[in-house]
C-alpha cells in the first residue's frame, strides 16, 4: 500500500505572518466599532442569535437556585416573615410621613405656581451575567429595545443608583456601572448642597470625588445624591457615602474616596428608569441685524 509523501518543506504563510495578519485585523474592527460604529448592526443580529443559548447557559443556574428556594427550612422561613413584617410597619410609617410631606409639597407648590414633576416611570429587570472583560465594570439585563430601554437611561436599585444603559439589543441591554473607570455622576453634598463629578476608578466598592477645593464643605460620611444638572440622571437618587477626606497642602484638590451607596456586584434585580426629565430649550443668541446702507441723497 503506497502512503502519500509528506512535503519536505511547509508551504504557505508563517506563523509570525498569520499572527500579524490576525492582530491587524482585530485590531481594524476594534476602531470601526469605537470609532465609526460600523459594527453595531452586526453586534445587535449576533446577540438576538446568541440569547437562546444564553438562556439555556442561565437555565442551571436558576433552576438549582429554585430547588434551593423549594427546600428552605420552615424556621428560617418563619424568621424571614417576622423580619418582613417588622419592616413593613416601619416602611408604612415611613410611608405617612412621606404622604405628608408630598401633601405640604403639593401646597407649596400650588402657592409659588411652580410645575410639578411628573410621575417616574420603570422598567423591571434581572442581572443575567457580568461582562467579559475584566478591565471593565459592565453588566448585561434581561430588558432590551422590546421593553422600551434605549441607550443613556439610569439604572438603580433600592439602595441607589447602579449605572447607566450604554448599549441596547433586541431582548437584553449593556449597563456600564459607575464604579467603571470611563463614568462620571454629577453629585451633589446633602448636607451642604456642594456640587461635584464623581469618577469610577475600575473597582467595585471606590469612587473618586475631584477637582475639589481644599475649602470645599465636604466631611467623612457625608451622603451623595444626583444633582441632575446634565440632564440624564434625575435629581436626588442616592449614589454614594464619602469615606475619607485628605487634604494635603502639596496638591491643588483635595483626595475625596467614596463607597457607592447601590449593590453594584452584589443584588441582581435593578431597575431601568424610562421617563425622561423635560429640560428647558437651550436660549441661542440671535445673530444681530446688519446695518442698513444709507442712500445717497438727492441733489
Amino acid at each position: 500500500m503506497e502512503h502519500a509523501q509528506q512535503p519536505f518543506f511547509n508551504r504557505g504563510p508563517t506563523a509570525f505572518a498569520r499572527f500579524l495578519l490576525f492582530s491587524l485585523l482585530a485590531l481594524t474592527l476594534v476602531v470601526a466599532d469605537s470609532r465609526f460604529r460600523y459594527l453595531v448592526h452586526i453586534q445587535q443580529v449576533v446577540a438576538t442569535v446568541v440569547y437562546p443559548l444564553q438562556r439555556v447557559a442561565l437555565a442551571p443556574a436558576g433552576l438549582l437556585e429554585r430547588m434551593s428556594g423549594f427546600f428552605s427550612t420552615q424556621a428560617q422561613l418563619t424568621a424571614r416573615n417576622n423580619t418582613l413584617e417588622q419592616q413593613n410597619l416601619v416602611n408604612a410609617a415611613a410611608l405617612l410621613r412621606l404622604e405628608a410631606l408630598e401633601l405640604e409639597n403639593a401646597r407649596l407648590r400650588g402657592l409659588l405656581d411652580t410645575r410639578a414633576s411628573g410621575p417616574q416611570s420603570a422598567v423591571y429587570a434581572e442581572i443575567l451575567y457580568s461582562h467579559r472583560d475584566p478591565f471593565t465594570r459592565r453588566v448585561i439585563i434581561s430588558k432590551g429595545m422590546t421593553d422600551d430601554v434605549v441607550a443613556g437611561q439610569p439604572v438603580v436599585d433600592a439602595a441607589g443608583l447602579v449605572g447607566q444603559v450604554t448599549r441596547v439589543y433586541p431582548w437584553a441591554s449593556q449597563v456600564t456601572l459607575i464604579t467603571d473607570k470611563d463614568m462620571t455622576v454629577p453629585v451633589q453634598v446633602m448636607r451642604s448642597g456642594v456640587r461635584g463629578v464623581l469618577f469610577g476608578v475600575g473597582s467595585d466598592g471606590v469612587l473618586e470625588l475631584r477637582f475639589m477645593p481644599f475649602s470645599a464643605d465636604i466631611q467623612t460620611g457625608d451622603k451623595l445624591i444626583t444633582s441632575g444638572i446634565d440632564g440624564t440622571y434625575p435629581a436626588g437618587l442616592p449614589v454614594a457615602t464619602v469615606q475619607e477626606v485628605e487634604r494635603n497642602a502639596a496638591f491643588m484638590f483635595a483626595r475625596i474616596s467614596a463607597q457607592p451607596a447601590a449593590g453594584v456586584n452584589r443584588y441582581r434585580q435593578v431597575l431601568v428608569l424610562t421617563a425622561t426629565t423635560a429640560l428647558p430649550e437651550n436660549p441661542g443668541f440671535e445673530e444681530p441685524a446688519p446695518p442698513r446702507k444709507r442712500g445717497r441723497k438727492g441733489g
